[in-house]
C-alpha cells in the first residue's frame, strides 16, 4: 500500500525531470552561449548569446536555485512576472523563458553597456545627451509606474544604453513589485544606498512608501549624469543621510512634516545648512536653469510633494 501510494509523486517528478531535460535541449538547440559571462550578480550570470534560428545576439541571464533544493530565486520570479507584461521602447525585453534541470534561463535582447559603463568609458555626456536620457527614463517609470509596478533598484547599473541608437532601457526588474491598493508591506532593503529614498533611510513605516522611491532615484541619476559622479556617495546607511543632508541640508518639520517621529532620524544629527546646484561640480552649467528647477523637484524629502513621472514629463526641461 506505501508503494502504491508513492507512485503517483515518483511519477510526477520524473515526468518533471523529462521535461525539464527537454527544456535544456531545446534551450541549447536555440542559442549558442558564449563561455565567458559579460556580468555576474547574486543569482547567477549574464551571457552574450546568438540565436541559431534567427542570428540576433541576446543576453541570457542564467540563474541558479537561490539555496539546494529550494528552487527559483523568488527575484527571478518577480522579473518574469513583471517583464512579461511590460512592452515599451524604455523597458529591456524579455524574450523566452526555459525553465531546465537547476538553471532558470531568461533570454533578453542584447544590450553592449549600462549607463555606468557609459559614462565611464564612452565619450563625455554633453547637456542635450543628459536630456535625451532622461527624457528617456521618465517614460519607462511612467510606464512602470502607470502599470502598477514600482521597480525599487533604480541606479546606473540597471540601465542599459544602446549607444548606436542612443536608447535607454530599464533592466534588472529583480527587485519591482506589481503593486495593488492598498499597498501591500514592503521590506526596506531595496535600492541601493546610494539611490535610497529618505523615507526608507529613515526607516519609515513599511508599507509607507511607493512609487516616490523610484522617483528619487531617478534624481540621483540626473545628478549623476550631469555631474559625472554619485551624488550620495555613503560608505553606509548613516553616512548617506549625512551626505544628503550635506547637499540638500537636514530636514525640518517644516520641509517634510513627520520627520522627526521616523525611527532613524534623530532631533540630535548636525543641522547643514542646503547647498546651491552650482556649488556641486557642474550641475548647473550641464542642467541649466530647467533642469535644475527639475532636479529639485524630484529631490524633496517629503514623499507627497515628489513630483512624478507622468508631472515630470511635462516640465518644460523634457520639453526643450
Amino acid at each position: 500500500m506505501a508503494m502504491s501510494s508513492m507512485a503517483p509523486m515518483v511519477t510526477d517528478e520524473a515526468s518533471a525531470d523529462v521535461a525539464a531535460r527537454m527544456e535544456e535541449q531545446r534551450f541549447r538547440a536555440q542559442y549558442n552561449v558564449e563561455e565567458k559571462p559579460v556580468g555576474e550578480g547574486t543569482y547567477g550570470a549574464v551571457y552574450k548569446a546568438s540565436c541559431s534560428r534567427t542570428r540576433r545576439t541576446v543576453a541570457v541571464k542564467k540563474i541558479k536555485p537561490d539555496r539546494e533544493g529550494q528552487g527559483v530565486p523568488s527575484t527571478a520570479i518577480r522579473e518574469v512576472a513583471v517583464l512579461r507584461g511590460s512592452t515599451h521602447p524604455n523597458i529591456v525585453q524579455l524574450l523566452d523563458v526555459y525553465c531546465t534541470v537547476g538553471h532558470l534561463y531568461l533570454v533578453f535582447e542584447f544590450v553592449a553597456r549600462n549607463l555606468k559603463e557609459h559614462m565611464r568609458f564612452g565619450s563625455p555626456l554633453r547637456p542635450g545627451t543628459v536630456c535625451a536620457y532622461f527624457l528617456q527614463l521618465m517614460r519607462g517609470i511612467d510606464f512602470c509606474h502607470s502599470h502598477r509596478i514600482i521597480h525599487r533598484d533604480l541606479k546606473p547599473q540597471n540601465i542599459l544604453i544602446d549607444e548606436s541608437e542612443g536608447s535607454l532601457k530599464i533592466a534588472d526588474f529583480g527587485m519591482a513589485r506589481a503593486f495593488s491598493l492598498p499597498l501591500p508591506v514592503y521590506t526596506h532593503e531595496v535600492v541601493t544606498t546610494w539611490y535610497r529614498a529618505p523615507e526608507i533611510l529613515f526607516g519609515g513605516p513599511k508599507g509607507e512608501y511607493s512609487l516616490p522611491v523610484d522617483n528619487w532615484s531617478a534624481g540621483c541619476i540626473l545628478a549623476e549624469m550631469a555631474t559625472g559622479s554619485a551624488l550620495f556617495r555613503g560608505d553606509s546607511e548613516i553616512d548617506t543621510i549625512f551626505q544628503i543632508f550635506r547637499k540638500l541640508g537636514t530636514p525640518t518639520e517644516e520641509v517634510w512634516p513627520g520627520v522627526l517621529q521616523l525611527p532613524d532620524m534623530k532631533a540630535s544629527f548636525p543641522k547643514w545648512p542646503r547647498r546651491s546646484w552650482a556649488e556641486i561640480r557642474n550641475a548647473a552649467a550641464m542642467l541649466g536653469p530647467h533642469g535644475v528647477e527639475l532636479l529639485d523637484q524630484f529631490m524633496v524629502y517629503d514623499p507627497t510633494r515628489r513630483i512624478s513621472a507622468r508631472a515630470s514629463l511635462a516640465h518644460p526641461y523634457l520639453l526643450q
